[in-house]
C-alpha cells in the first residue's frame, strides 16, 4: 500500500493575520494602486442600488468606522488577459481594506497561486496601497458590495451585473475567466447573454464561449472549502496552470 502524500499547507502572512483593519483601512490612495477608478460604468464607489445591502454597509461604517466600506473595485491589470471573478467582498477582509481577496483567510491561496504562476509581484496583499501590482490579471467580483452572511440575494446579483458587463465589454476578445464559485460562473454567462442551463458548473470545467472568451471554473477558495479539502492548493493551481497555458496560446 502506498503512503498517503503529505497534506500541502498554506502558508498565511504574518501581516494579514496580525495587521489591525484600522492599518489596512485607512492608508491613503495613492495613484497607481491598481483598483478600477469610480466611472459609473464599470465601478461605482457611491453606487446604492441594493437597499438591503446599503443599509448593511451603512450599518457596518458605523460599527467599524476604520474600515473601507464601501462597493469595492476591480483591482488589475486594466488589459488583462486574465479576469477572475469572485462573489462578494468579505466583510472582514475586502470591505475591511478596499482591495478584493485582502484581509482575509480567501486570499491567502489566492495571491499566493497568482505569484506562483507570474500573474503577481507578491505572494501576499496587504492593503491597497503595499506595491503589489497583478500582471495581465484582474480581480473582480459578481456583487462589489458585502453582502450579510456573505450571500447575495439573486437580485442584488442581476442589480450588480451591468458593471461586470462594462468591465467584460471592454476586455479582449480572447480573453480567460476563471469563476470562483457557481455565483461568479453564474454572473459570467448572464452577463455575456448566455444561459448557464447549458453551462454546467464544475471544479475545473472548461468553456469556449460564442464571444472568443474561455470560461474555466473553480471552487471558491474560501476557508470552508480549503479547510474540508473540497479545495487543495494542488486543485487550485491545476486551474490556473491551464488559464496560464490558454493565454500563452
Amino acid at each position: 500500500m502506498s503512503k498517503p502524500s503529505a497534506r500541502k499547507s498554506l502558508s498565511v502572512p504574518r501581516t494579514t493575520k496580525s495587521a489591525p483593519p484600522k492599518q489596512l483601512a485607512l492608508v491613503d490612495d495613492q495613484p497607481g494602486n491598481g483598483l478600477w477608478p469610480s466611472d459609473g460604468e464599470v465601478f461605482d464607489r457611491t453606487c446604492t442600488d441594493c437597499p438591503r445591502l446599503a443599509k448593511f454597509l451603512e450599518a457596518g461604517r458605523k460599527e467599524y468606522p476604520d474600515y473601507y466600506s464601501a462597493p469595492v473595485a476591480p483591482f488589475g491589470d486594466r488589459k488583462a488577459r486574465l479576469i477572475i471573478i469572485g462573489l462578494a467582498p468579505g466583510f472582514h477582509g475586502a470591505n475591511a481594506t478596499g482591495r478584493p481577496f485582502t484581509g482575509d483567510y480567501a486570499g491567502v491561496l489566492l495571491y499566493q497561486t497568482l505569484h506562483k504562476f507570474g500573474f503577481a509581484s507578491k505572494p501576499e496583499s496587504i492593503h491597497r496601497n503595499d506595491g503589489l501590482q497583478l500582471l495581465d490579471a484582474r480581480i473582480s467580483n459578481a456583487v462589489k458590495c458585502v453582502p450579510p452572511d456573505n450571500k447575495p440575494l439573486p437580485d442584488e446579483v442581476t442589480n450588480c451585473n451591468h458593471y461586470l458587463q462594462a468591465e467584460l465589454a471592454a476586455a479582449p476578445k480572447d480573453v480567460v475567466l476563471l469563476a470562483l464559485g457557481s455565483i461568479g460562473h453564474n454572473a459570467v454567462l448572464r452577463t455575456l447573454g448566455l444561459k448557464p442551463s447549458a453551462y454546467k458548473f464544475g471544479h475545473a470545467a472548461e468553456f469556449e464561449l460564442p464571444g472568443g472568451q474561455r470560461l474555466i471554473d473553480s471552487y471558491h477558495c474560501s476557508r470552508y472549502n480549503t479547510n474540508t479539502r473540497r479545495l487543495t492548493p494542488e486543485m487550485f493551481e491545476a486551474v490556473f496552470a491551464r488559464a496560464r497555458q490558454l493565454i500563452q496560446k
